[in-house]
Formats: C-alpha cells, sequence, structure tokens
C-alpha cells in the first residue's frame, strides 16, 4: 500500500474552494496540462453534492496531456461532507484507489489537504508513487495558482 499527502493553504473561503474543486471542470483545471479525465457530458456541471455514494458514478479516461489514454478509472465516493468527500475507486492501473479530501477553514482562508492510499496492481510501488505524487504536486500548484497562497 502507497500513503501520500499533499497540503495546501489557499487565499479563499471552504465554499468558494469547494464548488470549485468539486466538479470535473475545476478537478481538470487541476490536472491539465498533464492529465485530463474524460466524464460523461451530464457530469460536466454536477458537483459532488449530487453523486450517489457507495456505488460506480462513471467510468472515466484518464488522458496524458489531455490525448493519450493511459488508464480507465471507475469512479466511486464512498461518503461526501460539508468540505469533504472519501473516494474508493479502482482502476487498470490501481486495484485500490482511496482519495480523501477536505478543506478546513482557516484565518484568511483554507487548508486544502488530500489524502491516498493506493495499491497498484502491476507497477511497481515506487513508480505509481513517484507518478501520483508529481500529478498531485501538480495539482496543488494549480491550486495554489488559481486561489493564492496563505504562505
Amino acid at each position: 500500500m502507497i500513503w501520500l499527502r499533499f497540503e495546501s493553504r489557499l487565499c479563499a473561503e471552504p465554499p468558494v474552494i469547494w464548488l470549485h474543486v468539486t466538479t470535473m471542470r475545476g478537478v481538470n483545471a487541476e490536472l491539465l496540462p498533464l492529465v485530463r479525465m474524460s466524464s460523461p457530458k451530464r457530469y460536466d456541471c454536477m458537483t459532488l453534492r449530487e453523486a450517489p455514494r457507495g456505488e460506480l458514478l462513471f467510468h472515466s479516461w484518464l488522458l496524458l496531456f489531455g490525448l493519450l489514454p493511459f488508464d480507465r478509472h471507475a469512479l466511486s465516493f464512498e461518503s461526501i461532507w460539508d468540505y469533504g468527500f472519501q473516494e474508493h475507486s479502482s482502476s487498470w492501473l490501481q486495484r485500490q484507489w482511496r482519495h480523501r479530501r477536505v478543506v478546513e477553514l482557516l484565518p484568511g482562508g483554507a487548508r486544502l489537504v488530500d489524502e491516498l492510499e493506493i495499491v497498484p496492481r502491476f507497477a511497481p510501488p515506487w513508480l505509481v508513487r513517484f507518478f501520483v505524487a508529481c500529478i498531485f504536486r501538480h495539482r496543488h500548484r494549480r491550486l495554489r495558482r488559481h486561489f493564492g497562497s496563505l504562505d
């Protein structure tokens, strides 16, 4: 099992951040230009509040540089609460992908924390750790650029 944690202190209130990071448009704004996640059109503007819990939401292609498919993700949420979610998904490359995201109020802004537990299917754990860490460091840089940083 691989465990990773990423944290950013952002210059925006939790509701503003949450509205951005819980739509596919916002997710892809974090990921691009490295990766893009496909989604059915009807989910483009849906927020997590409307997502079902404990069942498959949809399948998504992960596209390297927005073009080259490299994984197929089965997106599912265990729980969703005010400014937080626990995703429990799988993909062709990951037997288990557990992603917990929380946005917490701070003086002058908010803290966004991503915690990941990953069980790779066949790739060496060191390689998966390296690539996932690169993607999430990129995501957090994009979030800090978008909202500004308290640090």
